[in-house]
């Protein structure tokens, strides 16, 4: 498979992005929203320096990604609601079957969330956070792989990026099993919002889906924070 000089570029930046936010959940482990600025400035500007480096073709439909495309609103509204309702079963079916007790303990710990400042953090999670994420993954990463590059490589290199990201700041969550049903699923979910946002060729689609899957894994965390 050759690869161009524009996607090792992507990929790279996709590494450097991951990598350092790994360090910061695992080692640093900062306040929320010091976290949260970092990878705000790591997000935005490294697809700015890939594009200096060579992955300006990668940005000539930018603008696109942000364009709404109407159909395809209104099938991830519908799909949002309904991956919003599966999470909320699954927790409420599954999660006897794990200790859950251990995350709210791990989110005071490791970056300074509780109860009293969850509310702000759910907010920001499920509406800024998650259309940073959309950008940079499923717009920067796997739209701009995608253009040339095979599409199990670009759907498998950003699903598993997605995914590997989120490992550091769940250290502590709960047993490997857990871990590692929760990983799955933020893969499977990754390879769903590529496909969201494949023939739109914006962010959209997946963002509401993402915000829907949000606001009910935050709403689990109320729920937990109530009984801690």
């Amino acid at each position: 498979m050759k690869i161009a000089k524009k996607h090792w570029v992507m990929i790279l930046a996709g590494l450097v992005g991951c990598g350092a936010m790994a360090l910061v959940d695992g080692l640093w482990q900062p306040g929320y929203w010091v976290k949260s600025a970092v990878k705000l400035a790591l997000f935005l500007a490294l697809p700015v320096a890939a594009a200096a480096l060579g992955a300006r073709e990668a940005f000539r439909g930018l603008p696109r990604l942000f364009r709404p495309e109407r159909r395809a609103i209104l099938m991830s509204v519908g799909l949002g609601l309904g991956v919003f309702a599966v999470i909320l079963g699954g927790y409420y079916t599954l999660g006897r079957l794990f200790d859950l007790t251990a995350i709210t303990g791990a989110l005071g710990e490791n970056v300074g969330v509780t109860g009293g400042n969850f509310l702000f953090v759910a907010i920001y999670i499920s509406f800024v956070n998650s259309l940073l994420e959309e950008f940079f993954f499923r717009g920067f990463l796997f739209l701009g792989l995608f253009d040339g590059m095979p599409g199990w490589f670009a759907h498998c290199f950003s699903a598993g990026l997605f995914a590997l990201y989120h490992i550091a700041m769940m250290l502590g969550w709960g047993s490997p099993a857990l871990l590692l049903l929760i990983l799955t699923a933020l893969f499977v979910g990754g390879l769903i919002f590529n496909r969201l946002n494949q023939q739109s060729r914006c962010i959209w689609p997946s963002w509401l889906v993402h915000l829907c899957a949000n606001l009910a894994i935050n709403t689990i965390g109320f729920i937990l924070f109530a009984a801690a």
